[in-house]
């Protein structure tokens, strides 16, 4: 398995719990098909670089996960239906 790390936006309109949901969803994600998740950071409310759907801030995490293509394309798939989700970025580890 390979090292991947990903970041996603989450609506920062959400309430904390929901937020906390979100990021428990993902990490689920990666465990229930036999990945391991590393580390997730939270790193908060934070201004994006341009407007996304009308607005300037989104909520920031960042997983880094052992993983299989068929968990980064399970992924892909379910952070791109969640309407939750402005945006996302997985990347392969050196």
């Amino acid at each position: 398995m390979a090292k991947y790390e990903m970041l996603y936006l989450i609506n920062n309109d959400l309430t904390d719990e929901a937020k906390d949901a979100k990021i428990a969803k993902y990490e689920e994600v990666v465990k229930s098909m036999g990945g391991a998740v590393a580390t997730t950071d939270k790193w908060g409310t934070r201004k994006t670089a341009y407007p996304i759907n009308f607005k300037n801030e989104a909520y920031y995490v960042l997983m880094t996960f052992e993983a299989n293509g068929k968990i980064v394309e399970e992924l892909k798939r379910v952070a791109g239906i969640d309407a939750d989700v402005v945006r996302r970025l997985i990347t392969k580890l050196d």
